[in-house]
């Protein structure tokens, strides 16, 4: 009984051993597909500018997302790589394991048969029941040669059947680890191809560095635009909560008005009109209470961070939010407040989540720019060259609201994600936000 209770345990570690490493395998695979699927859509874009005779930062960041989106993936397949030697390393330890307690079974069988062919006697069972001090004692040893020969059977069988499935898992693996290792020398093949690509851009990479000064000029120019970008998007944000506050304190004016009493007694000729006093309250710090459509809206919003599709239906984020290295000029950094997402030229714009448009502004060098409110949540769209929307549009998630300016052969969306806090607005890491 012991040995059978052993076996139990093995087969359930065995067991629980399998479905880790499958969840494991699939969560790589997972991260795989996701991984190609940037290389893929990194790579159109490239493509399509490769017409353009002046290299741009853009592009060269594209370069980089791929080189590290190639070096990600290729990491991801050493570790299918491992997984599967590792898998094999294991199965082929269980199936010797198995294989001894088959044989140690066989063994048990062997000189059982032997035993019953020496003492082969039709009585033997009878007089084994027979000897027994009393009637319950012959009961309890009938139970127990019938458990016996019934649990050695089923043991037989359940270690024949699973050293048969664990040799075809081993068959298996085997030849996943070979497709891994082949694919794993074509991804290494491909991320040479990217390298060298990135040599070639060298040559572009030491063109910028002579003309640092002229670069300067232009990130500086850049910067004002973002700051631009960055004031009208806050006085946009700003006027709307004013605007709300000011319907507010109208509203409860003239409920005030309405609930103030007047009460005129006439006696002979007189009369007489009571007038509820005012009464002064000390000023508080003003802040926008929600409605309840707009706290449902707002946690609706909230309950979809992480999970929130792109501005744009494919594309690479070029530069991330907060502060970002510039790609050619030691020691020098930008600031962006919001994501820039580069995609196809003339790329289609959508509403990231149901809300209302708030704004639609014309800002030079950020085209023009839809902000959208989703309770206390606003998300900013910019670079577009046209607008499909107007103020008080209601718009649903993935609802097309414009469509991106041309440059350079792509098109670069800035999104932007912020919170309205009492009456100040805070903006946030739309990364977080967004799927990836």
């Amino acid at each position: 009984m012991k040995s059978v209770s052993n076996l139990f345990w093995v087969i359930t570690l065995i067991v629980a051993g399998n479905t880790f490493a499958q969840s494991t395998s699939e969560k790589l695979k997972k991260e795989q597909s996701n991984l190609e699927k940037k290389i893929s859509n990194t790579r159109s874009l490239l493509d399509k500018t490769k017409n353009n005779a002046k290299a741009s930062l853009n592009e060269l960041r594209l370069i980089d997302n791929q080189i590290r989106f190639r070096e990600e993936l290729v990491t991801n397949f050493d570790q299918q790589v491992r997984g599967a030697e590792v898998k094999v390393i294991r199965k082929d330890a269980e199936v010797k394991e198995l294989t001894q307690r088959l044989s140690d079974l066989k063994e048990q069988y062997r000189q059982l048969l032997l035993y019953a062919y020496k003492h082969r006697n039709k009585f033997g069972k009878l007089m084994y029941l027979f000897s027994a001090t009393s009637y319950n004692e012959a009961i309890k040893r009938g139970s127990y040669l019938e458990r016996i020969a019934d649990i050695q059977l089923k043991q037989f069988r359940i270690i024949r059947q699973h050293q048969s499935l664990i040799s075809k898992e081993i068959s298996s693996i085997q030849q996943e680890k070979e497709y891994k290792l082949k694919i794993l020398n074509e991804k290494r093949s491909e991320k040479a191809v990217i390298e060298k690509d990135k040599r070639k851009q060298e040559a572009v990479y030491s063109k910028f560095k002579q003309e640092e000064s002229k670069l300067l000029s232009q990130l500086k120019e850049d910067e004002k635009k973002k700051e631009n970008l960055k004031q009208k998007i806050n006085s946009a944000i700003q006027k709307e909560i004013a605007d709300t506050e000011a319907k507010r304190k109208k509203a409860e004016a003239e409920k005030a008005k309405k609930s103030t009493t007047t009460t005129t007694a006439t006696s002979g000729t007189s009369t007489t009109t009571t007038t509820k006093p005012e009464t002064t309250t000390p000023k508080k710090e003003t802040t926008l209470p929600e409605t309840k459509e707009s706290a449902a809206l707002s946690k609706s919003f909230e309950g979809n961070k992480g999970k929130l599709p792109w501005p744009v239906d494919k594309g690479s984020i070029t530069e991330s939010f907060g502060r970002n290295a510039h790609p050619t000029l030691e020691n020098v950094f930008t600031n962006n407040n919001g994501v820039d997402i580069s995609a196809s030229k003339g790329a289609s714009v959508r509403a990231v989540f149901e809300g209302e448009v708030t704004s639609v502004l014309n800002i030079p060098g950020a085209g023009k720019v839809v902000i959208i409110k989703h309770g206390n949540y606003r998300t900013v769209y910019s670079n577009l060259q046209d607008t499909y929307v107007k103020i008080g549009s209601k718009v649903t998630t993935k609802q097309a609201i414009g469509t991106l300016l041309v440059t350079e052969g792509l098109s670069v969306a800035h999104f932007e994600i912020h919170q309205v806090v009492g009456t100040t607005s805070v903006a946030l890491n739309p990364s977080l936000w967004i799927t990836h």
